[in-house]
């Protein structure tokens, strides 16, 4: 994963700290997650779905796979909480349904909405860079 490029305003160490969020990735998300999107995978292997984006599939596969995922991939099924009206839709009778389960499901954007507030949260981040600063200005 590359480096994100640094703002023209932002401050070295507030640069650095966003680095180190970014770099950091997770896998601590519920099984509730990962069986939701196996679910969605195994109906649409089975039944076809023309349903969802190549990065809803990617996403399912991910959380299938308990793989590592980044803030910002964290950040993103946070949001996905604004599909929440259609996860009662039948897997045979729309996108809805499939989709929320691809995503995660209730355990997984609710883990996502959690998570998310706590990485931004994150003290010791703050402590890291403090000391990576400290560091550099002592050279």
């Amino acid at each position: 994963m590359a480096l994100p490029k640094k703002l023209k305003e932002e401050k070295h160490t507030d640069y650095l700290q966003r680095c180190l969020i970014e770099l950091q990735s997770y896998n601590d998300y519920p099984q509730g997650a990962t069986n939701n999107a196996k679910r969605a995978l195994k109906w649409k292997k089975e039944n076809g779905s023309d349903c969802g984006t190549q990065v809803g599939w990617t996403r399912a596969s991910q959380l299938a796979g308990r793989k590592n995922i980044s803030r910002d991939t964290i950040s993103r099924m946070a949001s996905f909480k604004r599909h929440q009206q259609n996860k009662d839709v039948p897997y045979s009778e729309g996108c809805g349904g499939i989709m929320w389960d691809a995503w995660g499901g209730s355990s997984g954007v609710n883990w996502a909405i959690d998570k998310l507030k706590s990485i931004d949260n994150k003290s010791e981040l703050k402590d890291i860079v403090e000391q990576i600063k400290n560091i550099i200005e002592s050279k």
